[in-house]
């Protein structure tokens, strides 16, 4: 007689096959709608993941005439097929086993200019019946078959939506792109975007539209207009002129309680705030909303009127604290500073106190840099927080000397001195501390963060000063890129190398075709073409003539004083080490239970030191970490483009491989056919590294 299984094991039966299957995917940015960045897969594991080999590599073949870009995706691996995007954001679909193209689709034709923008991945949404893949390029939101690539036409403008409309500005000559991927709540994808972060700016609302229709339903105002909460603090005009308050970094969702957690950026411009003073709401912020409505639940702003690009860099982690046998709903946030805020997710109460510290004012013109700012008493900072003398690089007594005397005709250093026209330390750097790869969190409440410890310096000039009008106008709006002397400067986060525009009036460049470029923009340049005709043929003759007649005045046109910086400047020796002595990248492990930390190491080393016999310095790095079940931590990041993996509980390296280009995206894992593969891409380009076009694929053999 053949016994029949009881309906408490067919259920059990069935809750493990769905859940199972669905821990084999990879089917949401950064892992799941928590940010978690956690695979319960254990099949690799710290027994075995030193025999990781190759299982197949992938090239989009797209960076290499250009040799430029880069890949920052986190690919998306649902039911056997990889999602993923190219250096020049080109949309693909693989075979997760085998890394065979399934299908590709270039939709640069419609976005334009903007293929250089740097994609991190896509969204996908599915009721059990239909499926749809959502993918932002340039300024617009496009709606994918996961079958075959093809747009789906019955959403928005015949598969796409302009991201530029609806934000109730006049946005003709300002830019507004789709980076970071969506986030799905039901039939809604919540979405932010990237903007310039000079003036003039967008404004960085919040949306959500139907993934069926790409109709609007719901905007939330990062810039408050008259009547809603935090108008009060900016001037009372900022809602309609002034830009920033994005959420470029992506977001997080409580899909049971209909929460969605947004962090946003900085108020622009970036460094100097003459023009709105106040606190800045809804700028430095996580805003925790009604997913269902863009209704402010509650907010938490950690920088008053941000002058130092504090932009919150990376999804929060929805975790559960455990505190005295009880289980706290949690929301965890790292910042560009170094520090881990948490909060009770639903009532915005922090877990670890924190505390409002007095900081200096600003002594330029016209500013007004808030008096406290908010730091947490738990955990302790995952970068150090003051350069001081004695943390100086001596690595190499020949450059010691000249690293002092830069030192000493700077500004002292401590957290928030705001930007000086002497030159103020940012340290941690403009890209941290946290950064944009996110950070892992196990199901303990562990939390793995990787950092930068690079000193950057800032120097602030008044662009009103120019001796022409031409210059003027350069400086205000071109030198933070081109330079003051127009030799180029490394624009932050960008794949292209510096411009330089010094030679434009030896080669007698066209004044038509140069003209376009600065009216439409190029490449990664915004558009310029809401400068006044005055204004724009007097840089236009300043470029190409060095001359632009003169200004009987030296202030924009609104009679303001307009600082402006020098450029996003890393301060290294003359060997290209960072100034500051060693630890440069650290990979961390908090408790945030506790606010203990349970490990910290090194991430990264420079090959030619360690020959010295120095201990492994860490370098700079960009993406994030995954872990796993099996125990295992795997992150790229580093500049010496190791792929490397690590004992979660220890922090001891397992398995590190030498890529063909720097990994610095976040990577993904995923189960195919009972194996485990981890998969990352390999695309360079960030820190003067090659460039690559490759996604590598690793599993144990066979």
């Amino acid at each position: 007689m053949i016994k029949r299984p009881s309906i408490l094991a067919l259920t059990l039966l069935v809750i493990y096959l769905y859940t199972s299957g669905a821990d084999k995917d990879w089917p949401v940015y950064l892992g799941d709608n928590a940010s978690s960045q956690y695979s319960s897969l254990d099949q690799i594991n710290t027994s075995n993941v030193d025999q990781l080999t190759v299982a197949w590599v992938y090239h989009s073949n797209d960076a290499k005439p250009l040799d430029r870009g880069e890949i920052q995706c986190n690919p998306l691996i649902i039911d056997g097929v990889l999602y993923g995007t190219s250096p020049l954001s080109a949309l693909f679909a693989l075979n997760a086993a085998t890394g065979e193209e399934l299908w590709r689709q270039d939709l640069t034709t419609i976005s334009g200019r903007h293929s250089l923008i740097k994609n991190r991945g896509v969204t996908y949404w599915t009721d059990g019946k239909e499926k749809r893949l959502l993918y932002g390029v340039g300024g617009y939101l496009f709606c994918i078959n996961p079958n075959d690539g093809e747009l789906i036409t019955d959403f928005g403008n015949k598969g796409y939506i302009d991201l530029k409309e609806g934000l109730g500005r006049d946005m003709s000559n300002l830019d507004f792109l789709a980076n970071t991927p969506g986030i799905i709540y039901e039939d809604l994808i919540i979405i932010g975007g990237r903007l310039n972060e000079a003036l003039p700016a967008a404004p960085g609302h919040i949306r959500a539209y139907d993934v069926k229709t790409g109709e609007i339903a719901w905007r939330f105002n990062t810039i408050p207009h008259p009547e809603e909460f935090g108008y009060d603090t900016w001037p009372e005009d900022a809602w309609q002129r002034t830009g920033g308050a994005n959420v470029w970094a992506g977001m997080s969702v409580d899909e049971a309680r209909g929460l969605v957690y947004c962090p946003t950026g900085s108020a622009s411009a970036d460094f100097y705030g003459g023009d709105r003073i106040g606190k800045n709401l809804f700028a430095n912020s996580l805003i925790c909303l009604d997913a269902r409505t863009g209704k402010r639940v509650w907010h938490f702003q950690f920088v008053h009127h941000d002058l130092w690009d504090r932009d919150l860099p990376a999804p929060p982690n929805l975790l559960t604290i455990r505190r005295n046998g009880q289980e706290i709903p949690a929301v965890s946030q790292t910042t560009k500073s170094g520090h881990v805020f948490v909060f009770n997710r639903v009532t915005g109460e922090p877990l670890f106190p924190i505390e409002e510290r007095p900081y200096p004012s600003s002594d330029l013109a016209g500013e007004s840099a808030w008096p406290t700012q908010p730091l947490p008493t738990k955990p302790a900072p995952f970068a150090r927080q003051v350069f001081s003398f004695d943390i100086i690089n001596d690595l190499s007594p020949d450059t010691l000397p000249d690293l002092q005397n830069q030192f000493v005709r700077i500004k002292p250093h401590i957290p928030f001195t705001p930007p000086s026209e002497q030159g103020t330390i940012i340290f941690p750097g403009y890209d941290g501390g946290g950064e944009w790869g996110g950070q892992a969190v196990d199901p303990n409440g562990i939390l793995y963060v990787n950092s930068n410890e690079m000193p950057w310096i800032l120097t602030m000039i008044n662009a009103a000063e120019g001796d022409t009008n031409g210059e003027r106008v350069y400086l205000q709006m071109c030198a933070t890129c081109h330079g003051i002397d127009r030799s180029g400067t490394q624009i932050q986060g960008s794949p292209v190398p510096p411009v330089t525009l010094a030679a434009l009036k030896e080669k007698q460049l066209d004044r038509q075709a140069l003209s376009e470029k600065i009216q439409k923009g190029a490449g990664i340049m915004p558009p310029f073409g809401f400068l006044s005709s005055n204004d724009f043929n007097a840089v236009l003759n300043f470029l190409l003539k060095n001359g632009g007649g003169p200004t009987s005045e030296n202030q924009n046109s609104n009679n303001e004083i307009v600082y402006v910086h020098t450029g996003y400047n890393r301060w290294k020796d003359a060997h290209g080490y960072p100034a500051v002595k060693p630890p440069w990248g650290t990979l961390n492990a908090i408790n945030l239970n506790t606010g203990d930390y349970v490990w910290k190491t090194t991430l990264g080393e420079y090959p030619e030191l360690i020959e010295r016999g120095i201990p492994p310095t860490g370098t700079e790095n960009y993406g994030g970490p995954i872990i796993t079940a099996g125990g295992v931590l795997f992150i790229g990041a580093s500049l010496d483009e190791q792929f490397r993996a690590f004992d979660m509980k220890t922090g001891k390296e397992l398995f590190r491989y030498k890529l063909p280009a720097g990994a610095y995206s976040t990577p993904a894992t995923y189960s195919v056919d009972g194996r485990q593969f981890i998969v990352t891409a390999s695309g360079g380009g960030k820190m003067g590294t090659k460039n690559g076009d490759a996604y590598i694929a690793f599993a144990l053999p066979h």
